[in-house]
């Protein structure tokens, strides 16, 4: 075969494909398989205790026993997919669920609008009581208030010390962090003094160590100056305090419009996140502040609003690859009914009322930030916890027949691609699969005998690599 292209025509060109290539591939090294959180709880710094993680668990029980006191009646109040056809009365519910539970393999065929609310009520039941918070966050900022220097200073030492009962205890959640205040002319003098106390005094009562998935949060980020600032400052504190080199890890909220286009009308959050020099963990799209400088009116500030979804997505695009996760906001409508004390049958309706409508527009919200592969959010109030698993929860359990198939096909044909119905995957789909089971199992939503059933093993699942799975079977 004749080639018209000699080894010292190609050899310069290949040498610096080869350059770019690893350059790329080291800015876009792939999505980190670790686990990842499905929301953050923010709670004021003043309140936060070692214990406070269970404490809001049996809050969001009692809140749920209160105001959909069976699966059919939360089904119906988030309308899970085929409610209408479930029974009213609670009696009638409790039998439901008694077949359901007794027979849950042959109800999915004959009843699968049963077997799911069940499914999700009772999967929901046991997260909140097992591991009712995956991430508190030690707020010092919004969900705190500015606050004399005296009193914060004594809130920063103080969580400090409460962090450190909880690492002993084994209480706290598996990730936790704090959120200090902005790195703005007005704020950072407090910022900085607060984790300085909070870390000092945590080192101090720990020997150095941080608890797992440590984070800290800096709050509506503006320009890569202040995220290379509390770099900087965390480099001190490593050194001084006796902390692992780069153990603090970091995480920037995207709130201003400046965060994502910058002066000169580039994108700007792949800077910041650069700024961190490796600290940055994920990146978070704050909503509310977001939409505040956009000028859309109060009314208008919502989670789906399009301003939101083009934030989203340009924070989605920038950090797909790089590792670094990304998180949605927060519903600001609180599942807090108006009448306290001892209530008239009246009283209580109002109540279920609001409460029930927070928890709609919350469960829209989640599957809104879901469909768009936003797989972590944030709650505010103990309340919405329920929600927040139930919409998790709901959306893998739907998702889990075609996923299973999917996956099916690829570990049944390992290292081939497969056409399942009309749909083409590949070995990047694989990956994405491989990931919705990683999620699943990892929230509670699926248990590791469905995911099994694929005809993939645990094993292999631990792994979190599609391509080391079908490595090994195509050399197996």
């Amino acid at each position: 075969m004749k080639l018209t292209l000699s080894d010292s025509d190609t050899q310069t060109i290949l040498a610096k494909l080869a350059t770019s290539n690893q350059l790329h591939s080291s800015l876009y090294p792939g999505d980190s398989s670790d686990r990842q959180q499905v929301h953050t709880v923010y709670g004021g710094a003043n309140l936060f205790k070692a214990g406070a993680a269970q404490k809001l668990g049996s809050l969001a029980v009692k809140a749920l026993n209160t105001y959909a006191g069976d699966f059919c009646s939360l089904a119906r109040i988030l309308q899970l997919h085929g409610f209408e056809s479930l029974p009213l009365t609670h009696a009638e519910a409790v039998k439901l669920g008694e077949a359901v539970a007794a027979n849950p393999a042959q109800m999915k065929e004959a009843n699968p609008a049963a077997w799911l609310a069940y499914t999700v009520y009772d999967r929901v039941m046991k997260k909140l009581e097992r591991e009712p918070i995956e991430d508190s966050r030690i707020d010092f900022e919004d969900g705190y208030g500015n606050r004399p220097d005296d009193e914060e200073d004594a809130d920063a030492v103080r969580s400090a010390e409460q962090v450190a009962q909880g690492m002993e205890e084994k209480t706290l959640p598996p990730f936790i962090g704090i959120r200090i205040k902005t790195f703005t002319e007005e704020c950072r003098a407090r910022s900085v003094r607060t984790l300085d106390l909070f870390l000092t005094r945590l080192a101090e009562l720990t020997s150095s160590k941080l608890p797992d998935n440590f984070i800290i949060t800096l709050p509506k980020v503006t320009h890569p100056e202040q995220v290379s600032a509390l770099a900087d400052l965390l480099d001190i504190i490593e050194e001084k305090c006796g902390y692992a080199a780069q153990s603090i890890k970091l995480e920037i909220m995207i709130e201003t419009t400046q965060a994502i286009i910058d002066a000169d009308g580039s994108n700007q959050v792949r800077v910041l996140a650069a700024a961190a020099r490796g600290r940055c963990r994920s990146a978070i799209f704050g909503t509310y502040d977001y939409t505040a400088t956009c000028n859309i009116t109060a009314a208008y500030q919502t989670h789906t609003h399009p301003a939101s979804d083009f934030a989203r997505h340009v924070l989605q695009v920038s950090c797909a690859g790089t590792g670094i996760t990304i998180s949605d906001g927060a519903t600001t409508v609180m599942p807090i009914g108006p009448h306290k004390g001892e209530l008239s049958t009246q009283q209580q309706l109002e109540n279920a009322a609001v409460v029930h409508s927070a928890w709609k527009l919350h469960y829209d919200n989640i599957m809104h930030s879901l469909r768009h592969a936003y797989y972590q959010g944030w709650d505010l109030n103990p309340a919405q916890l329920p929600i927040r698993y139930a919409a998790v929860y709901s959306f893998f359990l739907q998702g889990l027949p075609d996923a299973s198939k999917r996956l099916e096909a690829f570990i049944g044909k390992a290292a081939q691609a497969t056409l399942v119905g009309n749909t083409f995957d590949d070995a990047a789909t694989g990956q994405g699969l491989l990931n919705f089971f990683l999620r699943g199992i990892a929230c509670g939503a699926i248990t590791e005998e469905e995911a099994v059933a694929t005809g993939i093993t645990m094993d292999e699942l631990r792994s979190r690599s599609f391509v080391h799975i079908v490595s090994n079977r195509a050399h197996g």
